[in-house]
Parts: C-alpha cells; structure tokens; sequence
C-alpha cells in the first residue's frame, strides 16, 4: 500500500485530475449562477427534495460549485476542494440515478436548464458523474504537494527558518 501512494506518476495525474474537475465545476456553475430561476425548476423537477428547500438550494449550490471549482484550478486548499467536490458528486449521482430509475425524463441541470436536448439524463449521466466522483477522489488522496498556491506555500514554509 506505501509503494502505491508513494507512485511518481501520481503528482502529474493528479494534477491533470484536478484541473479539469476545477474547470468542470467553473463551466457548469456559470449558467446557474445567470439564471437561478431555471436551476430552481431544474432541481424541483428531480421531486428529491422539499420545495421549501428548492430555492436556497438553487442560490447556494452554484457558488459552492464556483468556490470550489476555483480553488482546484488555483491548488489552493486542494484537499478540502476535493472533498466538496467528491461530496457534491455523489449527491448529483444519487439525485440522477433515483430520477433515471423512475423513468423521468428531464434535463441534468448540470450545464443548462430545461432543455431535455442538450442536457438528458440517463445511466450514462450517473456514469460520467461517478467517473467525477472518483476523479475527485483520486485528486483528495494522491495530490499531496499540489502545484499551486498549496505547493507554494509548503515550500515556503519548509525554506523558513526554524524560530528560536
């Protein structure tokens, strides 16, 4: 178990991994973010969750997205992104996998509202999402000494010198 967390080839993957979960979630939160309206009715729609809470779910779910897509992209708080991230995605896949399993025909949400073309979901959505998920994973185990505001700031922290 050592040998494979200590694999070299996990630094550059990682880093692969987690710029592209941060640009997936920066993509995906900027229609949410324009029209909060329309996610509202996208997550209605699933019939997951109370409709008292449909709306605060539709304001606070994009900035979660775009916080955490944001701090990914930059390697700042890697890991605590990782893990929103990975939480989120497991929410989404769950949500997804109940709606496809009721026969519910209806737009993901995750990158546009309401248009069943662009955006259908199906058990090829929960498998991209799960791919998300595990990706997210992936980024909160192995990216130890990311590149980023992260690594930069192990690094300086190591060259400081030791207080008397």
């Amino acid at each position: 178990m050592k040998r494979l967390l200590s694999w070299r080839g996990h630094p550059p993957i990682a880093l692969v991994a987690r710029l592209y979960l941060g640009w997936v979630f920066l993509y995906a939160c900027w229609h949410k973010l324009l029209h909060p309206g329309d996610f509202a009715l996208d997550i209605a729609t699933y019939q997951i969750l109370p409709l008292s809470l449909v709306n605060l779910m539709a304001i606070v779910l994009p900035w979660l997205e775009l916080i955490a897509g944001g701090l990914l992209v930059i390697g700042f708080r890697t890991r605590a992104a990782a893990l929103c991230i990975l939480g989120m995605m497991a929410m989404f896949s769950v949500a997804i996998a109940i709606a496809v399993a009721r026969g519910q025909e209806m737009s993901c949400g995750c990158f546009a509202s309401q248009g069943l073309k662009e955006d259908p979901i199906s058990w090829l959505t929960v498998l991209r999402d799960l791919g998300w998920t595990a990706l997210a994973a992936y980024v909160l185990v192995f990216d130890r000494r990311p590149l980023g505001v992260d690594g930069w700031l192990m690094s300086r922290k190591e060259k400081a010198p030791a207080s008397v």
